[in-house]
């Protein structure tokens, strides 16, 4: 399955892979530069196709379990003081997309958006720590009588579009789908310092699936 966020970027790309096709056929004659051509267009197709697949995901059940956002890999665990959102003693968990991974985003916890902002900027590379704070980036916070979790969507070198459907007061639902970075990001975790980590640097995640935390 195709993600929403994706039906006009597929469109297109999907269009112009045929007209270059047909063109390639009809007017190269050289047959290995006519195959070769149409070759590298069809790939193209594929990758994009495989870029914003969207699978169906089966949260685990858990009131005080905080879900992974993002697919990837577990690139940074580290204690810090948190002046946003968490406000205090906090632990975040940053998880780095390649352009391979599934890049849909789903809310790692049953709650309601309490939190949003908006932050333009640069587009550095989404495994440098700095790109926290200086990439383009949006900030999401969401809470329930349980515990709170501010994760940023932060734009990568490649990624040039953060989309989040959200709004403050909206409903979360674990594992639901709420948004996207198109081509390669990085999606960052701040919870308070009381939860219980449950993955470690270099575990791979899956959006919706992987439990990141436990809330104590």
């Amino acid at each position: 399955m195709i993600t929403k966020y994706g039906y006009d970027l597929v469109g297109v790309i999907s269009l112009l892979v045929l007209v270059g096709s047909v063109l390639s056929w009809y007017f190269i004659e050289l047959k290995i530069l006519k195959f070769s051509l149409i070759g590298v267009l069809v790939l193209f197709l594929i990758f994009t196709l495989n870029f914003f697949r969207d699978p169906e995901r089966r949260p685990p059940s858990g009131e005080d379990l905080v879900l992974s956002p993002a697919d990837g890999e577990v690139v940074v665990i580290k204690e810090l003081n948190s002046e946003e959102y968490v406000q205090g003693d906090a632990v975040q968990v940053s998880i780095f997309m390649s352009p391979l991974n599934v890049h849909v985003n789903r809310y790692p916890i049953t709650g309601k958006v309490a939190y949003y902002k908006y932050f333009p900027g640069e587009f550095l590379v989404a495994f440098d720590d700095k790109s926290s704070l200086r990439n383009e980036r949006t900030h999401i916070g969401v809470e329930n009588g349980r515990t709170k979790v501010l994760f940023k969507q932060i734009a990568g070198f490649v990624a040039r579009r953060i989309i989040a459907n959200v709004h403050v007061g909206d409903s979360s639902v674990a594992g639901e789908r709420f948004g996207m970075i198109r081509f390669g990001s990085r999606v960052d975790m701040i919870m308070p310092r009381s939860v219980a980590i449950r993955v470690k640097l270099g575990d791979k995640t899956v959006a919706g699936e992987t439990v990141i935390a436990k809330a104590l």
